[in-house]
């Protein structure tokens, strides 16, 4: 009962959310479950890690949010720059580290270019996951309205999974 209630409790959070965060929990709950996905299918580590850079990023963008709505007097100094920046550097280390202690991540033999391969695709995913909320808010900022229903969602999903085929198809050309 205590691990059923430990895998729900992350599912009832982004359930829970509010719609007016910076990156909508639809896109959030794409990710995480294209990363689920990814890894029951048993993807390579380089392209499982861009889902998880991509779901880092858009819980930094979730963070930010909630601690800007909080009108806390300690993050009214800090930019929106710094705190994504703040929040992102504690995802990566709230994944990492556990990664790192099972061993999952530090395989000598588990790397591309000399980089794990989780910590690889996690930063091309980051990437990715930044080009695809640039690109809405550019599209926004343009035509003063979204193409289309679920734009916010659709354009970070496409860059990553965009990123994920490059990276599958091309990725072993790196080793």
């Amino acid at each position: 009962m205590k691990k059923l209630l430990i895998f729900l409790s992350p599912i009832i959070f982004l359930l829970s959310a509010k719609p007016t965060l910076a990156v909508c929990p639809v896109c959030t709950v794409a990710v995480g479950a294209g990363l689920g996905i990814s890894r029951w299918l048993g993807i390579d580590d380089s392209v499982s890690g861009i889902w998880v850079g991509g779901l880092m990023v858009s819980l930094s963008f979730w963070l930010t949010d909630w601690l800007t709505k909080k009108n806390l007097k300690f993050f009214k100094k800090w930019s929106n720059q710094a705190l994504v920046t703040t929040s992102l550097v504690l995802w990566s280390l709230f994944t990492y580290l556990p990664l790192w202690k099972t061993g999952v991540i530090g395989h000598p033999f588990n790397t591309i270019l000399g980089i794990d391969k989780l910590i690889f695709g996690s930063i091309i995913g980051a990437g990715a996951f930044f080009v695809g909320v640039f690109a809405d808010k550019k599209v926004r900022e343009k035509r003063g309205k979204q193409l289309f229903n679920f734009q916010r969602v659709v354009f970070p999903v496409v860059s990553l999974l965009i990123a994920s085929l490059v990276v599958y198809f091309y990725g072993g050309y790196l080793l």
